[in-house]
């Protein structure tokens, strides 16, 4: 598919269904992941964590879970830079269109394969791992699912449509029509053109931003700040007798 064809989409002109797809949704998404995180910090503080399952096992984890966050965090500054970062800034800066469309396809693929086997590889640790089965909520099982549907709706849209095909410059399309929701003045027609995979990418992703407040996602928004200024922990010993060694004699503990 060359970017001058005409793609497989889910409306064919931006009418009621495209306005509902590209205008309502997106900002009842917004609206709930900002809420959803507001109310949950202010009701649910002390579940506001990964309920990590590294006691239960860690050979699995070791292998996976670096390489699912380091491969999701180039996929996200990936898309930070296509969807906020304007085609004319970056022209301006001297990188042509073919370089970064080149480096964009090569980095974005990688970022998501590793992702994509990252995430394989804790699923299937959850699902063989008894214990770490067992802790598994059937919230933590709706979120993998609407997760890796969206990594690889958005790996299958990169590879059909730029490695497969011909090419397609979503910067033309799905970036402004992103930009123009938090301009209050959304554009659904540049949806409307977008190929069936990217949309359906698109779609699944205002999902998971709407369920994220409510899944253990939400510790992602966080970082352990506190641990710079917080003072230290003293631990004390209720044994009588402190240390290996026996005390001096005339320095025996009277206790308290």
């Amino acid at each position: 598919m060359t970017a001058s064809a005409q793609p497989l989409t889910l409306a064919a002109e931006a009418g009621a269904g495209g306005t509902l797809l590209w205008v309502v949704l997106p900002y009842v998404s917004l609206a709930i992941f900002v809420l959803g995180h507001i109310w949950r910090y202010r009701y649910d503080k002390f579940g506001w964590t990964t309920r990590s399952s590294q006691l239960y096992e860690r050979r699995l984890l070791r292998i996976g879970s670096p390489l699912f966050h380091f491969g999701i965090l180039v996929v996200l500054l990936g898309h930070i830079g296509g969807l906020v970062i304007p085609k004319s800034w970056t022209e301006a800066a001297g990188i042509s269109e073919h370089t970064y469309h080149v480096g964009a396809v090569v980095l974005g693929t990688i970022a998501g394969i590793a992702t994509v086997g990252g995430l394989a590889i804790l699923v299937y640790r959850r699902r063989t791992v008894g214990p770490v089965f067992s802790a598994t909520t059937r919230n933590d099982k709706a979120m993998y699912v609407s997760l890796t549907v969206t990594i690889v709706l958005g790996l299958a849209a990169t590879v059909a449509a730029n490695v497969v095909g011909g090419g397609y410059d979503y910067r033309e399309t799905i970036s402004p029509w992103f930009r123009s929701i938090f301009y209050f003045q959304p554009d659904p027609a540049l949806m409307s053109g977008a190929p069936v995979l990217f949309q359906l990418h698109a779609l699944s992703a205002l999902l998971l931003f709407a369920a994220w407040p409510f899944t253990r996602l939400v510790h992602m928004l966080t970082a352990p700040l506190g641990y710079l200024t917080r003072p230290y922990i003293v631990y004390r010993s209720r044994d009588v007798r402190l240390g290996a060694r026996a005390p001096h004699r005339g320095w025996e503990r009277t206790g308290s």
